[in-house]
């Protein structure tokens, strides 16, 4: 039996799913591995020989982490350094140990915590949903039940009246029951299982934008900021319109009758959508300038029933998660005042043979 082969180092270094940077004495950068690269938004190529501080900003508390680790010769850490790093304002968790050599350097480990967060946030997401599945449908039977009993009243009722116009208002009783029943019907199915086909994103928005265009006041203005090389999706056309259309509603009651609506995409690398990290991740956002989610509502936001205002009915956020959910998608959000976006997030259809 021939001598088993061992791995390189550096084949190694680039497997991990850690973002690390190996630094020299300077503190520039020597290597890093794909997860440094994503995360840093810079190629290896491009980052070798430049100094760790162009690539997060802020850089005094990193690199004073790693300062102190090559002085002592010690192991440090720190978590949760608020940074840009990238395109993106995230947090991140840093540990910094010196390389043993007479050449010395340092191995630094990079931890998206922002990104670790939204994880568990996905899972609470994709638990809530399952709850307000199980909430509506409890709904929907406490209110049939009393509609098919005012439905049969009116009909006994009409049977008794004598003349045809007092019988108009039991057949409008009638019809309003039939319509409130399909109504329920509609919300409990909320569009059946995805018809999928393979299409490109932006039809979905540029949909909904030609119907929002239709119906908002002449003080909001609508605005686009698409990925033009977006990748396609294999989805449900017709139940992302809905969900995208509902989500930009929202959005338009929250301004009122002056600010911005804007509709952005973007195709998202190495991203983990419902527990399943995928290459790429297609996303539609719906941004408003209204004044921001309450605090007291944030962790239910997506609950049925639950909404902040007084005329809305907190079914529209709930079907929108559901729809999106049916077809392998999530909707998260972020909200301060001035600038709530509600993100819809869908896997990437690509080409045959490459890794989703």
């Amino acid at each position: 039996m021939g001598e088993r082969r061992r791995p390189s180092a550096d084949r190694i270094l680039h497997q991990l799913t850690t973002a690390v940077v190996v630094l020299d004495a300077d503190l520039n950068v020597i290597d890093l591995n794909v997860a440094a690269e994503n995360l840093l938004g810079v190629s290896r190529r491009q980052a070798a020989d430049r100094p760790l501080r162009e690539f997060i900003t802020p850089p005094g508390e990193v690199v004073a982490l790693c300062q102190r680790a090559a002085e002592t010769g010690l192991t440090y850490g720190v978590r949760e350094v608020a940074a840009r790093v990238g395109d993106r304002e995230t947090l991140i968790d840093c540990r910094a140990a010196p390389l043993e050599g007479p050449d010395g350097g340092l191995l630094l480990e990079l931890f998206d915590a922002e990104r670790d967060r939204q994880i568990r946030r996905e899972a609470e997401l994709v638990a809530q949903r399952r709850v307000s599945r199980r909430i509506i449908r409890q709904l929907a039977h406490e209110v049939k039940n009393p509609l098919g009993g005012l439905r049969g009243a009116a009909q006994l009722l009409a049977r008794q009246l004598p003349s045809a116009d007092l019988k108009a208002y039991t057949n409008v009783i009638i019809e309003e029951a039939d319509r409130l029943a399909s109504l329920v019907d509609g919300i409990l199915e909320a569009g059946g299982q995805p018809k999928n086909e393979r299409f490109n994103l932006h039809e979905v928005t540029e949909y909904v934008a030609k119907l929002i265009d239709a119906e908002k006041p002449e003080g909001v203005e609508l605005k686009r900021d698409y990925d033009p090389s977006l990748p396609l999706t294999t989805a449900d056309r017709d139940q992302l319109i809905q969900a995208f259309l509902n989500l930009a509603k929202n959005g338009l009651q929250a301004i009122g009758t002056k600010g911005a609506l804007t509709f952005r995409t973007r195709a998202l690398s190495n991203y983990t959508l419902g527990g399943q990290q995928r290459r790429l991740v297609l996303s539609a956002e719906v941004e408003d300038t209204g004044p921001g989610i309450a605090d007291e509502l944030r962790e239910t936001i997506f609950y049925p029933l639950v909404t902040g205002r007084s005329t809305g009915t907190g079914l529209g956020l709930t079907i929108a998660q559901d729809l999106v959910s049916r077809n392998g998608g999530l909707i998260e959000f972020r909200s301060r005042p001035g600038a709530t976006v509600f993100q819809m997030m869908l896997p990437a259809t690509l080409d045959p043979g490459k890794p989703q």
